[in-house]
């Protein structure tokens, strides 16, 4: 019997970037997954802070070359690859100029919020979903964490829900502390539009455009719910308790042995 596959999609993971604590629990996580038998691949943004010479960075020339439309323009993307020390995993990396090159995360030297974070978030939604595709690899189980994930639960039951890739994929979307304050945009939603298959509507708990609403439309769209910070937002909390039909796994500290993830996992996997 082969085995079940997850794939971790991140917008932080150790040791390659730390914004959070939570970027420690993805590296646990993904190992811990590993050695219990899951087939597990892991991508997130190759930010310009990310070092490529000391983490071992190098280009995927197979995955490269793919072009990501997103609010009517085409930007070109690089697949990279590294291993995860003392693990036998990899992390793909995405990587574009004109989203992912500076010098900065998400603020310039003066503070200042970068204007397109929200396209670079749809950015990164779409180009990891088109990745898994060129991988030509289909995950029983996709784990969403952090902010920019927040639209791939929708896309995957919308925008790419005719793809067989993704057919039998279960999303799990963990929720954390709220780590920005600004705002996408008040077109975030309407470039959040990709293709014929997703309509604005589909986006409505989107609109907002904060990270808030990031969080609670990630929690509605996806199959499962964990909670990965105590310190997150009350009346998001409230809302997430209130969502029918989906298993939601509350946060047991960032020491926890993980076996609750994995258990969902394999849960989720049948």
């Amino acid at each position: 019997m082969s085995k079940k596959r997850i794939l971790f999609i991140a917008t932080e993971m150790s040791p390659y970037l730390e914004l959070t604590e939570f970027a420690e629990v993805v590296n646990r996580l993904a190992i811990k997954s590993n050695d219990s038998g899951l087939e597990v691949r892991c991508i997130m943004p190759r930010f310009g802070v990310i070092n490529e010479r000391r983490h071992r960075l190098h280009e995927v020339v197979r995955l490269s070359g793919i072009n990501v439309s997103v609010d009517d323009d085409d930007y070109p993307l690089q697949i990279k690859v590294a291993s995860l020390p003392n693990a036998r995993l990899q992390v793909y990396f995405l990587e574009n100029e004109d989203f992912f090159k500076r010098k900065h995360i998400f603020h310039d030297d003066d503070e200042h919020w970068f204007e397109d974070n929200g396209l670079r978030s749809i950015f990164f939604a779409k180009g990891a979903l088109e990745t898994v595709k060129k991988f030509g690899w289909a995950p029983d189980v996709i784990h969403c964490s952090g902010w920019m994930t927040g639209l791939i639960p929708v896309y995957i039951k919308t925008a790419y829900k005719r793809e067989a890739i993704f057919s039998n994929s279960k999303v799990v979307f963990t929720v954390g502390q709220n780590t920005f304050q600004e705002n996408l945009g008040a077109d975030f939603v309407k470039k959040a539009v990709i293709n014929a298959n997703i309509k604005e509507k589909d986006l409505e708990l989107y609109k907002d455009a904060n990270n808030t609403s990031l969080f609670k439309g990630g929690a509605h769209f996806a199959d499962a719910v964990t909670i990965g910070d105590e310190m997150i937002e009350k009346k998001l909390a409230d809302d997430i308790a209130k969502l029918k039909g989906k298993t939601i796994v509350p946060f047991k500290g960032l020491d926890s042995d993980l076996s609750e993830y994995i258990e969902l996992f394999q849960e989720l996997a049948k």
